[in-house]
């Protein structure tokens, strides 16, 4: 089940059941299940504390996601910083929607199992990235 909460900010998400249904598909298409997936949208200052605190690293970040997953199972805490979303989707020229839905699956393929640690990681994050984004315009 994919919920979505709300933590220290005034954010109104109205896409959930296309993105319940994107994210599921991008799940089944990696062979894998949705299990318990909690997508917290937050402030900048909220997701900086949850990463002092159970991350230990001092910055400002636009995603951090908790892995829970079990087998073929995806189950995890993404924490969104609208505060983020909103400044990169103006530093790269893009719609806000369009970037936090990159977000949101970026969360989604770490449960699944992609990193983002080396160039060849990124390149392989971004190209899922674009290739299921693509797959949600087709879902309108």
């Amino acid at each position: 089940m994919i919920r979505f909460f709300n933590e220290d900010i005034k954010f109104e998400y109205k896409e959930r059941s296309l993105t319940k249904r994107w994210l599921k598909l991008v799940a089944e298409s990696e062979i894998k299940r949705i299990g318990d997936v909690n997508v917290i949208f937050c402030s900048d200052n909220y997701i900086l504390d949850v990463n002092i605190k159970y991350l230990q690293h001092d910055y400002f970040t636009d995603i951090i996601t908790f892995d829970y997953c079990e087998k073929n199972i995806l189950s995890g805490d993404l924490f969104i910083s609208i505060d983020s979303v909103r400044e990169n989707a103006n530093f790269y020229g893009t719609e806000f929607k369009d970037e936090l839905n990159r977000v949101i699956v970026h969360g989604l393929l770490h449960l699944i199992g992609y990193d983002d640690h080396s160039p060849e990681d990124i390149a392989t994050m971004r190209s899922k990235e674009n290739y299921y984004l693509g797959i949600r315009e087709n879902l309108k």
